[in-house]
């Protein structure tokens, strides 16, 4: 019958307990400051020139993009939208692109090539 009945030790434990989760909390809702955006400069990026400079696309590469001159990265969009519209990326290793013709002009005759090693292939056709 001695562990039916409660002693005030025991009764005392409780609201202890619940003052330690509260005390989580509580540190939990105080704001944290980060470093990195009190060191960020005031000043915005500007773009590099080279990137937006209008580049012409070789006969090969123009049939993928078109004929207009388009900076660099409006080349890799479009060719990313060539590549998603045809669903040419290889479905086990999606770093991998799978050539259909028109591309495989551009890649040199390769008929795979990573997302990687297409930048790279992709500038040897802009002038």
């Amino acid at each position: 019958m001695a562990t039916a009945k409660k002693t005030p030790v025991a009764a005392a434990a409780k609201p202890a307990a619940a003052v330690k989760k509260a005390a989580p909390e509580k540190a939990a809702a105080k704001p944290t400051v980060k470093k990195a955006a009190a060191a960020a400069p005031a000043v915005p990026r500007k773009p590099n020139a080279a990137f937006m400079k209008a580049m012409t696309p070789s006969a090969v590469l123009a049939a993928v993009v078109g004929v207009t001159p388009l900076p660099r990265t409006e080349v890799t969009k479009k060719v990313w939208d060539y590549i998603k519209k045809l669903d040419l990326q290889d479905p086990a290793n999606r770093r991998m692109i799978n050539a259909d013709d028109k591309l495989k002009a551009v890649f040199g005759g390769k008929a795979q090539v990573s997302m990687f090693e297409m930048t790279k292939l992709i500038s040897d056709h802009l002038k």
